[in-house]
C-alpha cells in the first residue's frame, strides 16, 4: 500500500485530557469490555456445551458472538490503554490494523445477520427442505463465506483512505480510527474516496437489509397464517430477537456514517461511533438470552450444574 503521508501516527482526541476524566473514562469502557467479553463468551459456551443446540440457527449465532469478541477488542482494549497510559498515540500502521480489522469484523456481522435470516426463512417457509438445505456442510460453507468474503470489501475500503496522503493534521476526533475522521484529515482530494466508500457500503448495506426485509414479510406471512398460538409465539421467539438485533446494527452504522462529520470534537460523533461499534457486542448476547427460551433454559441447566459441583465439593 503505497503512501506519500509524513504522518507517523495518530493522535486519538476523542475523550477529555483530564486525568480523572480519563480514569472515569478506563473504568466506563472497562466494565462495558467485561461485560461484551462475559455475555458473548456465555452464549458461546452454552451452545458449545449442550448437544440439542448444535442445529443452523445457534451454529450461526455462535460465529455472530465470536465476531462481537472480535470486533469490541480490535477497539477499545487500545481506547483503556491511552486512558490508563495518559497517552492518545497510536502508530500509523495500528492505525490501518484497526480500520482494516474492525471493517471485516463489521461487514462480517451484516453478512451473518442475512445468513440467518435465510436459515429463520427456510426453517418456517419451508420446513420439509430444512435438513436437506441447512446441513452441516452447507452451513460450514455459508459462515465461512461470511468470514472470507469481507476480507477483500475490508481490503479495499482500508486501501481506498491510506492511499491518501495526510498532511494537515494527525488528530482523530474519536476514540479510535474511524474512516470519516480519517479522510477529513487527507490534504489529497479526498471527496472521490468519500463518495465512493460511501456508495459501496451503502450498496452493500442496502442489498443485505433489503434480503433480510423480504425473508422476514415472508416468514411473518406464513407465521400469521398459523391456528395454533403456541406455534406462533415460539417462530417469533427465534426471529425477534434475530430482527432487534438487525435493526439495531443498521440503524446506528447508517447514523454514524450518513451524518456530517464535525469540524471539531462532537459529543453527537462520540455517542454515535459508541453506539455502533461498541454497544452491539454488548446488547447481542442480552437480546438473544431474554428472547429466546432455549438458550434461557441451557444457561440455567448450566447454573444448576455448577452449583451441585460446589455443593459436592463442599460435602466431600
Amino acid at each position: 500500500m503505497s503512501n506519500q503521508s509524513t504522518v507517523k501516527e495518530f493522535l486519538l482526541q476523542g475523550f477529555s485530557d483530564t486525568r480523572e476524566l480519563q480514569i472515569f473514562h478506563f473504568m466506563v469502557f472497562l466494565v462495558i469490555y467485561l461485560a461484551a467479553l462475559v455475555g458473548n463468551f456465555l452464549v458461546i459456551v452454552v451452545i458449545v456445551i449442550n448437544n440439542h443446540l448444535h442445529t443452523p440457527m445457534y451454529f450461526f449465532l455462535l460465529n455472530l458472538s465470536i465476531l462481537d469478541l472480535s470486533a469490541i477488542s480490535v477497539i477499545l482494549p487500545k481506547s483503556m490503554a491511552n486512558f490508563l497510559l495518559n497517552t492518545t498515540s497510536i502508530s500509523y500502521s495500528g492505525c490501518v490494523a484497526q480500520v482494516f480489522l474492525f471493517h471485516v469484523f463489521d461487514a462480517a456481522d451484516l453478512a451473518l445477520l442475512t445468513i440467518m435470516a435465510y436459515d429463520r426463512y427456510i426453517a418456517i417457509c419451508k420446513p420439509l427442505q430444512y435438513r436437506t438445505v441447512m446441513k452441516g456442510t452447507a452451513c460450514i460453507q455459508m459462515a465461512a463465506s461470511a468470514w472470507l468474503s469481507c476480507v477483500p470489501y475490508s481490503a479495499l475500503h482500508t486501501g481506498n483512505v491510506f492511499h491518501l496522503s495526510f498532511c494537515k493534521s494527525n488528530v482523530i476526533n474519536q476514540f479510535f480510527c474511524e474512516v470519516p475522521q480519517l479522510l477529513k484529515l487527507s490534504c489529497s482530494d479526498s471527496s472521490f474516496s468519500e463518495v465512493g466508500i460511501l456508495m459501496f457500503s451503502f450498496s452493500l448495506v442496502l442489498i443485505c437489509f433489503t434480503f433480510i426485509s423480504m425473508s422476514y414479510i415472508q416468514i411473518f406471512t406464513v407465521v400469521l397464517r398459523i391456528p395454533v398460538k403456541k406455534k406462533q409465539h415460539k417462530a417469533f421467539s427465534t426471529c425477534i430477537p434475530h430482527l432487534i438485533v438487525v435493526l439495531l446494527f443498521v440503524s446506528t452504522g447508517s447514523f454514524a456514517y450518513l451524518k456530517p462529520v464535525s469540524s471539531s470534537p462532537s459529543t453527537l460523533d462520540l455517542t454515535a461511533s459508541v453506539l455502533y461499534s461498541v454497544m452491539p457486542p454488548v446488547i447481542n448476547p442480552v437480546i438473544y438470552t431474554i428472547r429466546n427460551n432455549e438458550i434461557k433454559a441451557a444457561m440455567r441447566k448450566l447454573t444448576d450444574q455448577r452449583s451441585l459441583y460446589r455443593n459436592s465439593q463442599s460435602f466431600s
